[in-house]
Parts: structure tokens; C-alpha cells; sequence
């Protein structure tokens, strides 16, 4: 185990050394490896890029976001032609069944908000289980988009305001908190797809009753 961990170490070591000298794109760089292959500092790196550039804060946040985003077509591959597979193996009929009911459902949310949570989000199996439910390329990628951008933009706002050290502040109370982080966004997902969908229903209703807002 601690050769695999030596291994890993001395590899994202060397990732870094890479892909540092390419500037404002090494940002898109590191998420897209992050998120096609192995797990990098992310938070960390982006949180460095914004913290000793604050001119250019929304730009690294777009890159992180769309770097995130494309990487994950690795994994949407692995998913797509053989994740269902896979995620059985790894855990109980029953956890799969929910997560595939949960796609089927609510897709794009059901990936967009696990997208904005940081570690120790399993957010690899989820884009697995998103791709095993056959989501579309371009949803899942926008989901994706979204939801980092989400992530990336709060980290930014905090790093601005408390510097590069509040990654690990976030990082370790997420993880002693976990459970409670995550019934936190399941419900704030409940509300705001309750929201929609009576808002959806007052619409229809207000149409129904105005034939002039009708479409045709």
C-alpha cells in the first residue's frame, strides 16, 4: 500500500511539473487530468492560480470548469460501454438500483450537484452511474460545466477572502461533516426541484386559462 501511495505521489509530482509552465491554460490542464485519470489537489491549484491572479478570477474559474468537463469523456466512455458492470461489482443491488432510478428521474441535477461538492465526494462513480444510464454527451457535459463552475466560483470568492489556505479548512471540515453536508444539498435539491416544478404547474395553469399565451 505505501508503494502505491509513493507511486501515485511521485506521479501527480510530476503532472505538476508538466503542465506548470503552460500559464492560464494549466489550470484547464490540471482539471482535465484530474478528471480523466488520477485525482490531483484541485482545489488547491485552482485556489494558487486565483489567489496570485485575482485580474483573471473568473477565467480560471471557466478553465477549471470546462477542463473538469471534457476530461470526464474518459470516464463517460468507461461508463458508457461498460459501467453498469462495473458499479455492480462495487456495490449492492439495491445502492445501484437507487442511483440508476435517481438518473433516470432527475439526470442532469442528479449530476450537476454532486459536481459541486468537494472531496470526499465519490464524484467518479457518480459520473459513472450517469454514464451507465446512458445520460446524453451534451447533458452530461453541461451538468458537469455547471456544477464546477458552481464549485470553482464559491472556492474563488473564499480564497480572495481568506487565501490558498482555506482549501484545506473547507476540505477537512467536508470530510469530518460529511453526512451532514450531504443531507444539507439533498435537501436544498428537493426544494428547489419542488419549486420548479410548482412553477412549471402555475405556468401550464396560467396558460390553460389564457389561450393567448398558448404556443401554437
Amino acid at each position: 500500500m505505501k508503494t502505491i501511495k509513493h507511486i501515485l505521489s511521485a506521479y501527480g509530482k510530476w503532472i505538476l511539473g508538466v503542465l506548470a509552465p503552460l500559464g492560464v491554460w494549466g489550470v484547464f490542464a490540471f482539471a482535465a487530468v484530474d478528471a480523466a485519470f488520477i485525482g490531483l489537489p484541485l482545489d488547491a491549484i485552482v485556489a494558487g492560480y486565483i489567489y496570485k491572479d485575482p485580474p483573471r478570477f473568473l477565467l480560471y474559474v471557466g478553465l477549471a470548469a470546462a477542463g473538469s468537463a471534457l476530461g470526464s469523456i474518459v470516464m463517460y466512455i468507461i461508463g458508457y460501454t461498460g459501467g453498469e458492470v462495473l458499479l455492480r461489482k462495487r456495490m449492492s443491488a439495491a445502492r445501484f438500483e437507487k442511483i440508476h432510478a435517481s438518473f433516470e428521474r432527475h439526470e442532469f441535477w442528479a449530476l450537476m450537484f454532486p459536481a459541486i461538492l468537494p472531496p470526499p465526494t465519490p464524484f467518479k462513480a457518480v459520473v459513472l452511474a450517469a454514464a451507465a444510464t446512458e445520460m446524453s454527451l451534451w447533458r452530461f457535459l453541461l451538468a458537469i460545466f455547471a456544477g464546477r463552475f458552481c464549485r470553482f466560483l464559491i472556492l474563488g470568492f473564499l480564497t480572495l477572502k481568506f487565501g490558498p489556505h482555506v482549501v484545506e479548512f473547507v476540505t477537512h471540515t467536508v470530510a469530518r461533516h460529511f453526512r451532514w453536508v450531504l443531507v444539507g444539498v439533498v435537501v436544498l435539491l428537493l426544494v428547489f426541484l419542488i419549486w420548479g416544478r410548482r412553477n412549471r404547474a402555475r405556468k401550464n395553469a396560467a396558460r390553460m386559462e389564457n389561450p393567448a399565451l398558448r404556443s401554437d
